[in-house]
């Protein structure tokens, strides 16, 4: 899918919701664009949502289901031992640095010179709120990035970044679409990892959260209230589906597949069913695009 001059492509953004190996559904999705060369001039994610748009960015076919499915029965990848040992469920230091760097080499000469846009949003932990980075700024640390945007509390640890302490981006924008429309998308491609009808329930943990995070009350703030700021989100991402500005992808039925699932057979299903999802679904969204692709 080429931008081509006269038609409003380059004003359309593709939003990505986090969900950890939720977002496996999100990576079948991206490779069935990549197949079909549907490639959006805007991209913002959080969290797995935006780790899964960097391999569809850099041209890297299949790389988001060799590293997601195939390493997922890897302890260094995810385990609860992870997190008796080094406090994390996800092995960051695995997942940033050694997979990307040795394992499954990524692409960032690519990533980073093509003219598409990548936005990834995280936490502010000192404010509750989102701070978001484009790879088009200076001195853009695209594994930095990536991580502090998927560092869940209790699962991961702050990340220290330019002066800031960040936590994942789905605490203070879960799915980010009026960032999108900010930074000058007036349509979006939001593809979401949870079924019509779901709402996201207020967190039973309050208690927890102010002890371990005594010294961030913002945080514990935004955190207390994610639930309200998601299904807000939803609603108005509805809306706008109705009114034709959004152009949603989700699944159909709810998930089997949870945040830290690690069986590769249930991963493989719902990598296919996002692949599948989409493949259904492009025929409709070349006609919502309106660009004749």
């Amino acid at each position: 899918m080429s931008e081509r001059e006269g038609n409003d492509w380059s004003r359309v953004g593709l939003v990505l919701e986090g969900g950890g190996m939720r977002a496996v559904y999100t990576a079948g999705v991206l490779e069935c664009f990549a197949e079909h060369e549907v490639i959006f001039p805007y991209v913002i994610g959080v969290s797995a949502g935006a780790c899964m748009a960097t391999s569809y960015l850099s041209r890297q076919r299949h790389r988001n289901r060799v590293v997601n499915i195939d390493y997922a029965t890897d302890p260094r990848y995810l385990s609860w031992g992870n997190l008796w040992r080094k406090r994390q469920v996800f092995g960051m230091d695995f997942i940033f640095d050694e997979i990307p760097s040795r394992l499954v080499p990524f692409d960032f000469e690519t990533f980073l010179t093509t003219p598409e846009q990548m936005v990834v949003g995280t936490t502010d932990c000192e404010t509750g709120e989102p701070v978001y980075y484009a790879k088009n700024e200076p001195d853009f640390n695209t594994l930095t990035v990536l991580r502090a945007s998927s560092s869940l509390p209790f699962m991961a640890p702050i990340v220290e970044y330019k002066g800031r302490k960040l936590l994942d981006g789905g605490i203070s924008d879960p799915i980010p679409v009026r960032k999108a429309e900010l930074d000058g998308c007036p349509r979006n491609v939001v593809i979401l990892t949870r079924n019509e009808g779901y709402r996201k329930k207020p967190n039973s943990y309050g208690w927890l959260l102010r002890r371990a995070f005594r010294a961030y009350p913002e945080l514990v703030r935004a955190m207390l209230h994610r639930h309200e700021v998601y299904n807000a989100t939803l609603d108005y991402i509805e809306h706008s589906a109705k009114e034709g500005s959004t152009f949603i992808i989700r699944p159909e039925v709810p998930l089997v597949v949870g945040r830290v699932e690690r069986n590769p057979a249930k991963l493989e299903a719902l990598y296919r069913q996002g692949y599948e999802d989409a493949e259904r679904l492009l025929p409709a969204l070349r006609e919502w695009a309106g660009t004749g692709l």
